[in-house]
């Protein structure tokens, strides 16, 4: 027996070159936030010149125009260093490690909402960001020491892939259905899911970097990270117009990092080793999480109904 968990504890305990990942992921997420605050301010202040869309997403106009707008721009910028940081993480340590931490950028967001735009969160709301950033908390804490990180096989990988093109396929169909009837927490669910699939094969495509292995499916990856990323920035910009920037981070930290290990968990079997108790603890926190979120979504100040 002892050979076998000498093995197991090598495959999931991290090796301090690893623990580099947590404090880039950290600084990610405060990029992460103060991006948010700056992209919202600029969709809000285009939306105020122009006519309104809410409901049925931005048109090429105000794209346009967002890029003509300092806060947004420099929330651009601030967003692309937290994908930097990000992507330094993912390529430390394992997903199911630094992915979650971004969930920091949900309290430092609604703090710095509050105070920008000088609204009081109420009672509900702050126990929706607690239950938010404690069920991403949860879920993650346990994963990471039940998880196996095992390599990404090539069927794996093509499974990935389907998932991700179906979900495209999906996203496209109802927003071109419902676009006049969406609210933000449509948005910010369907960007939080999109940045999963960007999450898990930017780790992939570093995995195989790191490998020396740049095939076919690994172009694949790259395309289907890319066509997810445009997609998802799309929502997030759709959600500023109709939401709180604190509802678009919730959104975003919670429903990414859920798809992200759910996909660990599903596809990669990293799950395969966790006790039976701990398939429980992840059903329930995702539960807390994203109930979080749609009470976020239905109890901010400054939710549009």
């Amino acid at each position: 027996m002892e050979p076998d968990l000498s093995e197991l504890s090598e495959q999931i305990a991290l090796d301090p070159t690893q623990f580099i990942g947590i404090p880039l992921a950290l600084i990610g997420a405060v990029f992460l936030s103060l991006g948010a605050q700056f992209q919202h301010r600029g969709v809000v202040k285009v939306e105020s010149h122009t006519v309104d869309s809410l409901g049925k997403g931005l048109n090429g106009k105000q794209l346009a125009l967002l890029l003509a707008r300092p806060s947004w721009v420099i929330g651009t910028v601030m967003l692309g260093l937290a994908i930097m940081f990000q992507l330094g993480s993912l390529y430390f340590a394992p997903i199911i490690v630094v992915q979650p931490l971004g969930a920091i950028a949900l309290v430092i967001t609604s703090i710095l909402n509050s105070r920008i735009n000088h609204v009081q969160l109420n009672r509900k709301s702050i126990t929706a960001i607690v239950m938010c950033v404690g069920g991403v908390f949860l879920f993650v804490g346990v994963a990471a020491f039940t998880a196996v990180d095992k390599p990404v096989t090539d069927r794996q990988l093509v499974t990935i892939l389907i998932i991700l093109a179906v979900v495209l396929v999906l996203a496209a169909v109802a927003f071109g259905m419902f676009r006049h009837r969406i609210r933000a927490i449509f948005y910010v669910i369907l960007a939080g899911v999109l940045y999963g699939f960007v999450a898990t094969l930017a780790k992939v495509v570093l995995g195989r970097l790191q490998q020396g292995e740049f095939d076919w499916l690994t172009w694949l990856c790259v395309i289907g990270l890319l066509g997810a990323t445009a997609l998802g920035a799309y929502f997030v910009q759709n959600a500023y117009a109709s939401g709180p920037p604190d509802l678009v981070i919730a959104g975003l930290t919670v429903v990414d990092p859920m798809v992200a290990v759910a996909i660990g968990i599903l596809v990669l079997g990293e799950a395969s080793q966790a006790p039976l108790w701990a398939i429980g603890v992840f059903i329930l926190a995702g539960v807390i999480a994203v109930w979080g979120v749609f009470q976020l979504a239905r109890n901010h100040p400054q939710t549009r109904l």
